[in-house]
């Protein structure tokens, strides 16, 4: 039986830089990606896909933003931009790797489903939010930025700059989770809760209402993981391996932990809140939910790091 593994994409892996914002650089860098996922399932792998979409709400909101400013067209609602872009790079992802897979003569079918991801009305990152989205601004910019929407926060981001943070509530189910499921059993490729998913609160008798926010698409990845039952949880990021001391001389890159290892860096500070921390804490949720594997590296080594021969690895 194949194993089944679950690979998230980070959405600012497909916008690298200031210069590579449009849809076609990020179909380019799409393209180049899938390349990675197309070897896993190549050798065999079931596989679905995740993805964020910081840079990408940042600049639809701008979009909806500069529209309402102008014309009077009416403001885009973050939960809206949330779909928008869940389907936008979803339809993306799902081209590319169609695209691949037939240039590898690999009968595989592809699809995207539009992910809702419940959350709880009462959490208390509504109260402070904490969830980077859009672009990068320097102090000046971002001062530019609250001067003009003073109700916005502004936060530095590991030293990458300023951005935009708003509320980050923590996912509690898969509303589509069963249709995900079904997708997988019957050999489709899925690409899904895209952005961490479109959040949404659920009513009395199964209501469920959107709300404005952004889920973390690596919480989010993770409970989809447990719920599916995935053997491993890959989480892709910009360096190959995870580090500690990072920056320093004694720098050193972490290649297999177990679970009690990471949680001790994770009391000593080594992960940054706003880039690695998310990512680790994600990975011990999935882990401690029966999960089996964690492996933390880039897109490029994907294929290696399956195989280990590349990567950070948490296991129980």
């Amino acid at each position: 039986m194949s194993k089944l593994v679950i690979v998230a994409i980070g959405g600012n892996s497909l916008v690298k830089d200031s210069g590579s914002e449009s849809i076609h650089s990020q179909q380019e860098a799409v393209a180049q990606t899938v390349e990675h996922i197309a070897d896993m399932i190549q050798e065999g792998y079931k596989v679905v896909v995740t993805h964020g979409n910081g840079p990408q709400v940042g600049f639809t909101l701008q979009r909806s933003e500069i529209a309402n400013e102008i014309s009077g067209m009416p403001a885009v609602p973050l939960v809206n931009c949330v779909a928008d872009t869940q389907g936008g790079i979803g339809y993306l992802i799902q081209q590319a790797l169609i695209n691949e897979l037939a240039k590898r003569q690999i009968n595989k079918k592809v699809v995207s489903v539009i992910t809702q991801v419940e959350i709880n009305e009462n959490d208390p990152n509504f109260v402070n939010p904490t969830k980077p989205v859009g672009s990068f601004f320097t102090k000046e910019q971002a001062d530019a930025m609250l001067v003009e929407h003073p109700d916005w926060k502004m936060i530095e981001d590991s030293g990458r700059g300023y951005r935009r943070v708003v509320p980050s509530p923590l996912p509690i189910d898969i509303v589509e989770k069963d249709a995900i499921k079904s997708l997988i059993d019957n050999d489709y490729v899925v690409i899904a809760v895209g952005g961490g998913g479109i959040p949404v609160i659920r009513k009395e008798n199964n209501i469920y209402e959107g709300v404005d926010a952004v889920i973390d698409k690596d919480f989010a990845t993770s409970l989809l993981a447990a719920q599916v039952n995935a053997d491993s949880l890959i989480i892709t990021t910009g360096v190959p391996r995870v580090f500690i001391n990072f920056g320093k001389p004694e720098q050193q890159a972490l290649e297999e932990i177990t679970i009690e290892e990471t949680k001790k860096h994770v009391l000593d500070n080594q992960f940054p809140p706003g880039s690695m921390l998310p990512k680790i804490e994600a990975s011990l949720s999935f882990l401690e939910n029966g999960g089996h594997r964690v492996i933390i590296t880039n897109p490029e080594s994907l294929k290696e790091a399956i195989n280990n021969q590349a990567g950070t690895h948490i296991i129980n």
